[in-house]
């Protein structure tokens, strides 16, 4: 390795130019260095010259020292070549020190003036100072390292103590064990045999994978236990810290938990008590259906378990599918959890309360329901018992609404009637009044006798089983025949009491108040037969006779309330609906603040109008109210789309079968729910296996704008009873072409969607013979084709007419003639016993002896009998 350094100095310049510097303490140079295999590399070196100053003020021999700048990455450098000592420097003598300065080595010195001394000094007392905090605080940390050292030696001599007399304490159980386990078999076992407690230590040791190293033992004395490394020591050994790294006995302990850990592991495997834990069994709550993802949340269980018991019972279902209670149970019956059974229907537990006592019950009016056949007096009956005109009120001198009235008699007592309409599209409202009565009185007519719907009312009243009075009305006159009135009840099953029966016949006439007091005397008499009794001092239960949406009071419902006391402010659940009672207003219009039982009243405050015929019931809150009613309109919803029904083969047939059926839409709106509801059971049977009607809305209330949308997009007509449309309404019909029809008697409402539905009934063909003819040759012919020379052997033959080819008694083909000529010219047709000559339209297969038949087909317009 070479050295070329660069010695060469600035020339000094002339004597009187110079300047005041210091000479250079920094020079550079080029060193050579060579490798093996003939590698060199050349690397800068510099060389540093440490200036000190003396006491006095004068400097100091200048230190030379070789430093490199570029190192050789590829192999460690040669050192560089020793600079030349430098020659000393006397120190100047105290007089001189303010002269001029001398030129040495061609460079000019100078003295330090005060503020670089007074810096200088500064700065070695701040140096001297951190010199001396570094060495107070390497002092602290051997201070503190060396009391961490004590602080774990002492921890490491308590853990081993611990161990040690844990050790002891497993082996005494151990071989108080073995002793039991002896005594039980009736064995002897001995003392060889019997393990030692240092070695019942070992094996623990052993068998836990933590085997240590003996100690080695001296003649003298034995050497201290020290806990041997395990292999995965270095693993759990954690971060390395400066204590670590300088302690040579920080071979880690196992912990005093560890320790519980291994021993009780060690005395359950020797006990045979390695089990698994405890099953926990649990009380499931299982609803009607429920998903496997909430069943398994229920018992605390993977939804992959019971996926496999379901699988075993060969059922295939997804995580978020649905099973029924039925296999809920089984699958956690088998579980080993125990089972317990909810229905959604509980909600309703406890609605209807159970019948109270008798000491707490009071004498109550008698519900009577007057029913009999359409136009033979049942509100005029009424009219003459309450002196008031109501059917007058009735659009077409029919009612169409059931009405509720209370009438208080001369002597005090009271009676609630119910008047049902007796056209015979209110069924159910029949049926639904002869369910809340007491009582059924049976309105016929002198001259017109028992009718089809007296017939249905006798069947109704029989259903109830209640009592029935005969009224025979109309007996002014002179037609009248009571005794004909009473032989046609007997043939069906009421025998009154002039034939020996039970049932009381009243003549009456209602024009005229002849007989009424004596039905008012039969109507108590049956009553205090009955003993009608209810309690009034309860939360109110009864029934919705009629509900309507009014458009200034809202959802109004018809209660006929049949215990309790119904309050305003009670809060109350009529079937889908609730809400609070905001007023109750009898049958005089007047408002009540609270109604007994056997009282109708018009209750305001529902959310919505509710069918009728549903329960009214009080309820304490409205969380309980709101909670009833969403469960109903749920099984309502559901029943509506099927849900969870699992369409059959026979079904399937079905409804291609239906397919094929035309179907008139229609919009129902109507002014109570008791009519909507007759117009929908009328308008259902008017359907046959070719067409029907399909009702998609029926509701209560005026037409809406809503309504008229709906019946945009099904191309359906709007039949309003006894309501209007808003003007909304009628400019959007009007907009999108959709017809709204009003009526206000029920007759003609059917009437008209009989013709409708007749009109989309495909017509009638109906066939007329004309006549036949055989075929005697068959002529070809270049621009007609083939023509069938024929005789005609009955009746007649037109041309243009309907004819088919019959060959040995079977059709063969049904078309109409192209060609019908005799001797050469086109007739129009050809009596019998004439030959003619005949070609079918787009047809040549004749032969000879075919006969041809020859009809006209007519078609017939079909109606709805």
């Amino acid at each position: 390795m070479t050295d070329q350094a660069d010695t060469s100095e600035r020339k000094p310049k002339a004597a009187g130019g110079k300047t005041l510097s210091l000479k250079r303490t920094v020079e550079s140079g080029h060193v050579r260095q060579n490798f093996s295999h003939g590698r060199s590399k050349s690397v800068v070196v510099e060389k540093k010259k440490k200036r000190t100053l003396k006491t006095d003020g004068t400097p100091a021999p200048v230190e030379e020292k070789a430093k490199p700048v570029a190192p050789a990455k590829e192999a460690p450098a040669a050192a560089a070549a020793p600079a030349p000592a430098p020659a000393k420097k006397e120190a100047a003598p105290a007089a001189e020190k303010k002269q001029a300065p001398r030129a040495r080595s061609g460079v000019v010195l100078r003295t330090l003036t005060e503020e670089e001394k007074a810096a200088r000094a500064l700065a070695l007392d701040s140096a001297r100072e951190r010199e001396g905090e570094d060495r107070r605080r390497a002092e602290e940390e051997a201070r503190r390292f060396a009391e961490e050292d004590a602080r774990r030696e002492a921890e490491r001599n308590a853990a081993a103590a611990r161990a040690t007399e844990e050790a002891a304490r497993l082996a005494a159980e151990q071989e108080a064990r073995a002793r039991s386990a002896e005594d039980a078999k009736r064995r002897t076992a001995t003392d060889a045999d019997r393990p030692a407690p240092r070695a019942a230590v070992k094996e623990v040791a052993v068998e836990d994978g933590d085997e240590e190293e003996k100690p080695k033992r001296s003649a003298g004395h034995a050497a201290p236990k020290q806990p041997a490394v395990r292999r995965g020591e270095e693993r759990r050994r954690g971060k390395l810290t400066i204590t670590k790294a300088f302690d040579d006995d920080s071979g880690r302990q196992r912990s005093l938990a560890s320790m519980r850990r291994r021993v009780e592991r060690e005395r359950k495997k020797h006990m045979g008590q390695m089990d698994a834990p405890q099953k926990i069994v649990r009380d499931v709550v299982i609803p009607e259906i429920i998903t496997i993802q909430e069943l398994a949340n229920r018992m605390a269980e993977r939804a992959v378990d019971v996926i496999k018991i379901l699988m075993k019972q060969g059922i295939m279902l997804k995580i978020t599918d649905v099973i029924d209670s039925d296999t809920a149970q089984l699958v956690a019956e088998e579980m080993g959890h125990t089972v317990r059974r909810v229905a959604e229907s509980d909600v309703e537990e406890g609605l209807v309360g159970e019948d109270d006592a008798a000491e707490l019950k009071q004498p109550r009016a008698p519900v009577v329901t007057v029913m009999g056949h359409v136009d033979h007096g049942k509100t005029s009956l009424l009219d003459a018992l309450r002196k008031t005109d109501v059917a007058a009120g009735e659009a077409g001198g029919i009612t169409q609404h059931i009405g509720a009235y209370q009438v208080t008699l001369g002597s005090g007592d009271r009676i609630t009637f119910l008047d049902t309409p007796g056209h015979a599209a209110f069924t159910s409202m029949r049926a639904r009044g002869a369910k809340v009565t007491d009582i059924v009185v049976l309105v016929v007519a002198a001259d017109d006798g028992v009718m089809p719907q007296t017939i249905e009312a006798i069947s109704h009243a029989k259903a109830a089983g209640v009592p029935m009075i005969v009224a025979i009305n109309k007996m002014d006159k002179p037609e009248a025949e009571p005794s004909r009135v009473k032989n046609e009840l007997l043939q069906h099953e009421v025998v009154v009491e002039d034939f020996g029966g039970d049932v009381m016949a009243v003549e009456i006439s209602a024009k005229s108040g002849m007989g009424l007091d004596k039905l008012e005397e039969a109507i108590l008499l049956q009553a205090e037969v009955l003993e009608l009794r209810a309690n009034p001092d309860r939360s109110a239960e009864g029934i919705i006779v009629e509900a309507k949406l009014d458009k200034g009071r809202g959802p109004v419902g018809t209660v006929l309330i049949e215990r309790g006391t119904l309050r305003v402010g009670d809060i109350i659940v009529a079937g889908t609906e609730w809400g609070r009672v905001r007023a109750l207003i009898n049958d005089r219009g007047e408002n009540v603040q609270a109604a007994g039982p056997s009282q109708p009243v018009e209750v305001l405050g529902l959310g919505g109008a509710p069918e009728a015929g549903d329960v009214m019931s009080v309820v304490e809150n409205e969380a309980r109210a709101r909670e009833i009613t969403d469960y109903r309109q749920r099984v309502r919803r559901d029943k509506r789309v099927g849900t969870g029904n699992r369409t059959s083969l026979d079904q399937m047939l079905s409804q291609l079968k239906e397919q094929d059926k035309k179907e008139l839409p229609i919009v129902v709106k109507a002014d109570v729910q008791g009519s909507a509801e007759a117009i929908v059971q009328a308008l259902e049977k008017l359907g046959t296996d070719e067409v029907t009607a399909r009702v998609i809305h029926v509701g209560v209330g005026g037409v809406t704008e809503s309504d008229v949308t709906l019946a945009t997009a099904s191309r359906a007509p709007i039949i309003g009873f006894n309501v209007r449309a808003n003007s909304q309404a009628r400019d959007a019909a009007r907009q999108d072409g959709v017809e709204i029809r009003y009526y206000s008697v029920i007759y003609d409402l059917v009437d008209d969607i009989k013709a409708a539905l007749s009109g989309m009934l495909s017509p009638e063909l109906r066939e007329t013979f004309l006549g036949n003819a055989e075929i005697l040759e068959i002529f070809n012919i270049s621009k007609t084709g083939k023509v069938a020379g024929c005789r005609v052997t009955e009746g007649v033959v037109r041309r243009g007419s309907h004819v088919r080819l019959i060959r040995d008694d079977v059709v063969i083909h049904e078309g109409k003639l192209s060609t019908l000529k005799r001797f050469k010219d086109e007739v129009k047709e050809v009596q019998s016993g004439q030959e003619c000559g005949m070609a079918f339209e787009n047809y040549q297969d004749m032969r000879k002896g075919d006969v041809i038949e020859c009809f006209d087909v007519e078609v017939v317009k079909r109606s709805l009998d």
